[in-house]
């Protein structure tokens, strides 16, 4: 897994510190031109790991990718699913089945169509889970994926109903059909982290915020020590800015030095805050490295 991270919120018009700047990045990146020419970008600076929705616009991303190979040599998607509003989208404007037929995979239709209606009817995790997994993995066909993320809006939800052998089917599923890793964005990393120990998922990769001012960390700082230093983790910080709350220098020197960071997730809209973001992560890297 890289070290360094791409995400895909301002492509969407997401901003959690300000609506003006979403809604004009918004427009911007409804041209999909847009939206390769940063990534051209961020893949330049050095960073190959793209870790992305499976909106509608990203399958389109991976159509580019696609028919160019040559240009996105080095690029990696790290799709997160369930993106549920364009299953929503797509039944309005399509109907049940041709929406199924939209998202399914074209191998194993028919089976991938009854392990759906079996796990609807007998309410089977296992079937409804690894039905979602296929539906969501079709636009990646061909593509290097090596982690396939549980949004957290699914991962936050089985913590608290408390099915833990979802996380497992998840994490088999992923590897078996796919060669690939599990990963869990949470909003709740002290939490997450011993139920997917007990789940027998050892040193699991979780995305969540980590920042130096604790924003939208759940249980403060030291929660998230204590927890990965009793359940070892391969943690992506997410946030690190805290969105637009510290200063970058100041926010990735104290997330570089926390110890159970691996990997630094952020998202920009230019080139010159790509490549500072890039130089900032190496050079306080390159501090630790020294010091060590």
């Amino acid at each position: 897994m890289e070290r360094i991270l791409f995400g895909d919120n301002q492509f969407f018009g997401i901003n959690h510190l300000s609506e003006e700047k979403a809604r004009n990045q918004a427009m911007r990146f409804q041209n999909i031109d847009n939206i390769v020419d940063v990534l051209q970008e961020a893949l330049k600076a050095g960073v190959g790991g793209f870790m992305c929705t499976t909106h509608d616009t990203i399958e389109k991303i991976a159509d580019r990718v696609r028919a160019d190979a040559g240009a996105w040599e080095g690029f990696t998607f790290y799709p997160g699913m369930p993106y549920a509003h364009k299953y929503a989208n797509a039944v309005t404007e399509l109907g049940y089945f041709d929406a199924l037929r939209k998202f399914l995979p074209k191998d194993g239709l028919v089976d991938t169509m009854l392990r759906g209606g079996m796990a609807l009817l007998n309410r089977d995790i296992e079937g409804m889970m690894t039905l979602l997994v296929d539906a969501e993995m079709k636009m990646f066909e061909g593509l290097s994926t090596p982690v396939i993320f549980l949004q957290n809006v699914v991962t936050d939800l089985i913590q608290g109903l408390g099915i833990i052998d979802a996380f497992r089917i998840f994490a088999d599923h992923c590897q078996t059909r796919y060669g690939a890793r599990a990963g869990f964005i949470t909003m709740n990393l002290p939490r997450l982290l011993p139920l997917l120990h007990q789940a027998g998922i050892e040193n699991p990769i979780v995305c969540a915020n980590v920042n130096k001012i604790a924003f939208r960390m759940a249980g403060g700082i030291e929660s998230y020590r204590e927890a990965t230093a009793r359940y070892p983790a391969r943690v992506i910080a997410m946030s690190v800015l805290a969105s637009g709350g510290i200063r970058p220098r100041e926010a990735i020197e104290w997330v570089v030095n926390e110890p159970y960071v691996e990997s630094i997730l952020f998202g920009a809209s230019s080139r010159s805050n790509i490549v500072d973001t890039v130089n900032l992560i190496r050079e306080f890297d390159g501090q630790k490295q020294r010091a060590a």
